[in-house]
């Protein structure tokens, strides 16, 4: 299997990252700092817009980072949740445009609108997936490229091997393709190289990093924590998705059913999400430190398989 055929915009935004690999907007975890940080050293770093309570804070976000970042710096991006839960993805949007956000990245609804809207200024759209049927979905509106999140993936997440998803989307779609599910070493982004995908996607292995946002206890329950303590459950947000099984358990949200925005907000302040990968979290470091060391990661790798 080998890699897509990226189109001259894609092309373009990788030429810009150190290694192929996107740092993964994480709800109530990455904030600007995180974003600068990660894409001073070299990575793609993103953020969710609903971080900010409403779309003035959100542009606020977006002016911070882009005075904060440079010509040399790798792109930014940003997650937009397309559903009609979400009132503000048009008022978000049209800020998206306006300050010419170099990544849009689509969850829970691929929109051929947005995509065009996006392409308007030069930017790129990337979408998740689970199974094939979203990924033809996603092909049909137009995204620039495929995020496969498979099993161990933190937050919202299938339950496919990366294996079988890859292969599947790869059936359907020969664009760029971005493969998510408990990547923790720079390693694991040329094994996603060698199974057809394009960039690697990182999430958990940030979580508790020095620029995260998220808190001193989420951050603590992370470090010692391995596979063995991550739970995949629908029965918080009505939506399967892998959460630190000790957080679940001092929670009261069974049965929850399909929440609002607003009610999931609530929820994940106190129930943490992460991925499979939690056990390569051993202490709280600087962003800039791991983005250093997971490139490290690939160049030793991508050494040893050429030798």
């Amino acid at each position: 299997m080998t890699a897509g055929a990226m189109n001259g915009l894609v092309e373009a935004f990788a030429a810009r990252l150190r290694i192929p690999a996107i740092v993964a907007p994480m709800f109530l975890v990455s904030g600007p700092d995180m974003v600068v940080e990660t894409c001073k050293a070299g990575l793609c770093g993103t953020f969710p817009a609903l971080n900010q309570r409403t779309s003035e804070g959100f542009e606020e976000w977006l002016v911070e980072i882009q005075d904060r970042l440079g010509p040399d710096d790798a792109p930014y991006g940003v997650n937009l949740i397309v559903h009609q839960s979400n009132p503000r993805v048009m008022a978000d949007l049209e800020l998206c445009v306006k300050h010419k956000v170099p990544l849009i990245i689509t969850s829970l609804g691929a929109v051929p609108d947005l995509v065009q809207a996006v392409h308007s200024y030069g930017g790129i759209v990337f979408h998740d997936v689970i199974m094939r049927r979203h990924a033809e979905k996603a092909a049909e509106a137009g995204v620039d490229g495929i995020i496969a999140v498979a099993a161990g993936a933190g937050g919202h997440a299938g339950t496919f091997s990366p294996f079988a998803l890859t292969s599947e989307i790869r059936e359907v779609w020969d664009g760029a393709l971005i493969l998510s599910g408990s990547m923790s070493h720079g390693g694991h982004v040329l094994a996603a190289e060698a199974m057809g995908a394009d960039f690697g996607y990182f999430g958990s292995h940030f979580i508790a990093a020095t620029e995260s946002m998220a808190s001193a206890e989420q951050k603590a329950m992370m470090i010692g924590a391995t596979a063995k303590d991550i739970t995949y459950t629908d029965k918080v947000t009505g939506v399967g998705a892998n959460f630190m099984t000790p957080s679940l358990a001092s929670a009261s949200h069974e049965h929850a059913g399909q929440m609002s925005l607003n009610e999931e907000a609530r929820a994940w302040k106190t129930v943490w999400s992460a991925g499979h990968g939690v056990g390569a979290v051993r202490d709280v470091r600087p962003t800039a430190d791991l983005a250093a060391q997971l490139i490290a990661e690939y160049d030793a790798a991508k050494a040893k398989i050429c030798a």
